[in-house]
């Protein structure tokens, strides 16, 4: 029997929970903790616990005591992962093995402008044009130099988990058509220069051309056996189309052997003018991960924890190109 712990994980986790309890050589025992004690994830959980609201060093030493009081063999960990890869020998002195990449690596890809910087010179991987501004005429100066070359431009601060800082640049006067739209979405550039005014100096801004094609989200695991890469091009609606293009494949291949990433990741382009470009990786498994695993019938939470254990489990890939989705089903917490 293995003990496995996730901590504040994201509501889509529990499909991943209930794949990665799906074993075949042990029982799996999920031990829950999150910050929102009614969260739904707590139906597939074994077990279940308030998550601690401490943070920095104070959230990572609680995590190791967590770990010495319930017996947890293994740390799946989502909330303050950077901290945590960082102090990981914390966890292997206490026999735990913590499903996360190498520090170093987390911390580049954590960093955008930093993950651009090291992939822009490997031939066959697409960057967009970006500026990195701290100051309100740095991002006057790169806003008017892009506008200048690209349609529309965006932004989001480099360090940024899920798109929350993402806004994208609009030149209207009238504000109705704004009443359509997602409120988080859109900006005048006004606005937007009016919010920046607040700071004399601010964090890491990513100024760079709004690419308005297609996201395709790669889930990925490197195995003994091979490269596990499932591409999704997602659209507005919630059906998302696992397609095998060959650019996609090559450019993910390419990412995968360039940086040494051993467990799920998932790998984030935009196209436009049908060339892909490299948006973001992310170190952890992604919130549509089910959807690639049902798609290509092979189970990467699985396959990855007993990567962990020190077990290869064999798999074959299903390579076919299908639409895929997922329905809500209420349930009682």
């Amino acid at each position: 029997m293995k003990r496995v712990w996730f901590n504040h994980w994201f509501s889509t986790s529990y499909r991943l929970i209930e794949m990665m309890k799906d074993n075949a050589d042990e029982e799996i025992v999920i031990i829950g903790s999150n910050k929102q004690k009614d969260s739904i994830i707590q139906k597939v959980c074994d077990e279940w616990y308030q998550d601690s609201l401490a943070s920095g060093m104070e959230y990572v030493d609680d995590c190791v005591e967590f770990c010495k009081e319930h017996n947890v063999d293994v740390f799946v960990p989502r909330r303050m992962m950077v901290e945590i890869s960082q102090n990981i020998e914390k966890f292997n002195d206490i026999g735990v093995k913590v499903l996360v990449d190498d520090y170093s690596i987390i911390k580049l890809l954590n960093d955008k402008a930093a993950t651009y910087d090291y992939f822009k010179d490997v031939k066959g991987i697409s960057i967009p044009e970006y500026f990195i501004v701290n100051t309100v005429n740095e991002f006057e100066n790169a806003y008017h130099t892009l506008k200048g070359k690209y349609d529309q431009v965006c932004v989001k601060f480099v360090k940024d988990e899920g798109g929350m800082s993402y806004r994208r640049i609009v030149e209207r006067s009238g504000k109705f058509s704004s009443l359509k739209i997602y409120s988080s979405a859109e900006m005048t550039f006004d606005a937007y220069k009016e919010a920046l005014s607040e700071k004399e100096s601010f964090d890491d801004l990513m100024v760079m051309p709004y690419l308005p094609g297609k996201e395709i989200s790669v889930d990925c695991l490197k195995t003994a056996n091979g490269l596990i890469a499932v591409p999704r091009f997602k659209g507005a609606a919630r059906h998302e189309k696992v397609e095998y293009r060959d650019d996609i494949m090559n450019m993910a291949n390419l990412i995968m052997d360039k940086i040494d990433l051993q467990y799920p990741c998932n790998i984030q382009f935009k196209i436009k003018d049908d060339i892909p470009y490299l948006l973001e990786i992310n170190t952890r498994m992604s919130g549509g991960l089910q959807m690639s695993c049902l798609a290509a019938d092979v189970n990467i939470p699985n396959i990855a924890l007993n990567k962990l254990l020190g077990k290869d489990i064999d798999w074959q890939q299903n390579k076919r190109e299908v639409t895929v989705s997922y329905i809500e089903i209420p349930d009682i917490i």
